[in-house]
């Protein structure tokens, strides 16, 4: 079965280890199309520093009254259950979420499907994937890829549909996610990448040759 006919969870965080997740956003797209999303934000459980609300605009009295992010691990358990996690640059999202909860439950491990893992990753990966099946491209800056692959309309349409009103901007957590599904889903115009395996997608999405190997060979990291 290739990587496009399952299901795949398209996650973006805002806020930081230090502040706590601010805000999730997350996608799930599967044959090409984006089957669900949700979002919301989270109150803060740390120090929100001004220079991280300039970018991601999410001021601490305002999402004071929020649960924390730390009541959803039966939301994000689930995702990791029924398919992989994606993120741009993942490892961001991944030390995010060990932050807060170590471990998910005991699942299947996609990148060796005869193993169980209780791991969140491997994560697929867009912000690695990019540059290595496009290296022309001169940016891999989850923005830049929007553009030089003409998805910023398409990006603008569902942000519509599905962003509450005040977070239809890049650094909105709901946004980027939609950013990277959709870069993530325009894999699938390629032939030679349409009908691998996720398991050869989560291999590439690492760069480090000792963890590809051991997803090929069977090892667990």
């Amino acid at each position: 079965m290739s990587w496009s006919e399952q299901p795949i969870h398209f996650i973006d965080f805002e806020g930081s280890v230090g502040s706590g997740i601010l805000e999730y956003g997350v996608v799930t797209v599967q044959g090409g199309t984006l089957v669900e999303t949700a979002t919301r934000k989270c109150r803060a459980t740390g120090n929100v520093r001004a220079e991280d609300v300039a970018v991601h605009g999410l001021v601490e009295s305002a999402i004071a009254e929020e649960a924390p992010f730390s009541d959803e691990f039966e939301r994000f358990a689930s995702l990791r259950e029924s398919g992989a996690l994606a993120a741009h640059f993942a490892q961001a999202e991944n030390t995010m979420i060990k932050s807060v909860w170590p471990y998910a439950r005991e699942t299947r491990d996609f990148a060796r499907p005869d193993e169980s893992t209780n791991e969140w990753g491997p994560w697929v990966d867009t912000g690695r994937l990019y540059p290595q099946f496009y290296p022309s491209v001169e940016s891999g800056k989850l923005g830049d890829l929007v553009q030089a692959f003409d998805l910023q309309s398409e990006l603008d349409r569902v942000a519509d549909l599905h962003c509450p009103a005040d977070r239809c901007h890049y650094h909105a957590a709901l946004y980027d996610a939609l950013a990277g599904a959709l870069l993530l889903v325009r894999l699938r115009q390629e032939a030679e990448l349409a009908n691998q395996s996720l398991a050869w997608l989560l291999r590439m999405s690492t760069l480090d040759a000792t963890k590809r190997e051991s997803m090929t060979q069977g090892d667990l990291f």
